[in-house]
């Protein structure tokens, strides 16, 4: 069973990673100034993640592969770690779909 973990940076803002049931991180999000705002980044992810769509699919000029999870503004909520191929990307946007919505928050702010 995965889990958010909530922490806040150098700069004082709070970033959540998503975990899987193995503790590696499958998902970092960008800063928030508020708790709050971090809260509902955590919530669009449970419902975004859901929507294949919402999964914008990256090669990196290194030819990494990585993807954000988009909110329907557009948006991006969270980022994922790089990958050798697309198929370890894929199953990263897999695991990001199964552990997001029913994953545990561990507040460490």
């Amino acid at each position: 069973m995965g889990k958010f973990e909530i922490n806040k940076d150098n700069a004082g803002e709070f970033r959540f990673n998503l975990k899987a049931g193995n503790g590696q991180v499958i998902l970092s999000s960008e800063g928030y100034t508020t708790k709050a705002a971090c809260d509902n980044g955590i919530e669009s992810v449970r419902k975004n993640s859901q929507d294949d769509a919402r999964f914008e699919r990256k090669v990196a000029k290194n030819g990494k592969h990585h993807f954000n999870l988009k909110a329907g503004n557009g948006q991006v909520i969270g980022s994922s770690q790089m990958y050798a191929d697309s198929s370890g990307m894929e199953n990263g946007i897999k695991s990001v779909a199964t552990n997001a919505p029913d994953a545990g928050v561990d507040d460490n702010s």
